[in-house]
């Protein structure tokens, strides 16, 4: 698939906010981020200014942006239509929680409540995202169980690392930052690692034989070319990116997006409220953000859709 950069920024920010939303709540509920507005601006303005950001990236590859709130109505049958009418209703327990911490700076019974359910809407929202490329069929190195848990633990790792700053900043006085962010990082790095090994051993399900029925007589070619000229399948859904290419940025991936924040996390237990994690969480986070980026054009670029089967 063409990796449009549009969607790249969209997941990568999108799941940034997400992450670091849920974060924000959770950790506010339950105390180990203290209700002051300080603590909620900076947490909490960039967590929401990612989601608008990303979800506003998400319409620019459409032909017709201005249509694309019809997208909700179907909200039975897509994931699309779900993930739409889910960002919108996490705004609301969100819009709660930054009002108690920024400007009550009360994170009472019903303010933590609102973090919480901000925390379930936002990992609801990922999963939704998640499930848009996992239900197509067409493109196997999608359409597997490993997707979901990637974009969940994504969001989860470049949350944690954002939190980190966050608590830091503040002298957030809990020693939980650096195992979350060690956690998160070799979940996310296991879990990215064992999908990779999937779809490099994986056959393709639909091959020319099959698709056409004549692998009996052999393997099958095209004669000519479907079109004498590029069209929008070409553009779109047939892309190729050479193997040593994509070998160097998986390396490229693992070292900044998992490596980075697993050797950051490591430094900083046992360390709090100091300039050094401080000064380590801010570098870590410049390493994820860099790095998802990689790993989310990586996602697109090796992505395989069957039409190609009839442009190659």
């Amino acid at each position: 698939m063409h990796p449009s950069v549009s969607i790249i920024f969209f997941t990568t920010a999108s799941g940034a906010g997400y992450g670091l939303l849920a974060l924000m709540g959770l950790f506010g509920a339950f105390g180990l981020l203290p209700a002051d507005r300080g603590v909620g601006l900076v947490g909490l303005v960039p967590a929401l200014g990612l989601i608008v950001a990303g979800l506003l990236a998400s319409t620019f590859h459409l032909g017709h942006p201005e249509r694309a709130w019809r997208a909700l109505s179907q909200w039975k049958t897509s994931w699309l239509s779900r993930e739409g009418v889910m960002a919108i209703l996490t705004f609301v327990p969100a819009a709660l929680l930054f009002i108690g911490w920024v400007f009550l700076e009360n994170l009472g019974p019903i303010y933590a409540l609102a973090g919480i359910v901000s925390a379930v809407a936002a990992v609801v929202t990922v999963y939704c995202t998640a499930m848009i490329y996992a239900s197509l069929k067409p493109i196997r190195q999608w359409h597997m169980p490993l997707v979901a848990p990637i974009y969940l633990l994504l969001a989860l790792l470049t949350g944690a690392v954002a939190v980190t700053v966050v608590a830091y900043m503040f002298k957030a006085e809990h020693g939980v930052y650096g195992w979350l962010m060690l956690l998160a990082a070799v979940s996310a790095w296991v879990v990215k690692v064992l999908y990779w090994r999937r779809i490099d051993g994986e056959k393709p399900a639909t091959t020319r034989e099959t698709a056409t029925g004549l692998g009996h007589l052999g393997q099958v070619r095209p004669l000519e070319p479907p079109h004498t000229s590029p069209n929008y399948l070409q553009k779109e859904m047939v892309f190729r990116v050479a193997r040593d290419h994509a070998r160097r940025l998986r390396w490229l991936v693992q070292a900044m997006t998992f490596a980075a924040p697993a050797i950051t996390g490591v430094l900083l237990i046992g360390t709090s409220g100091n300039a050094f994690g401080l000064l380590l969480s801010i570098m870590a986070l410049m390493f994820v953000g860099i790095g998802v980026l990689f790993e989310r054009w990586l996602f697109f670029a090796e992505a395989e859709h069957t039409v190609g089967l009839y442009y190659n």
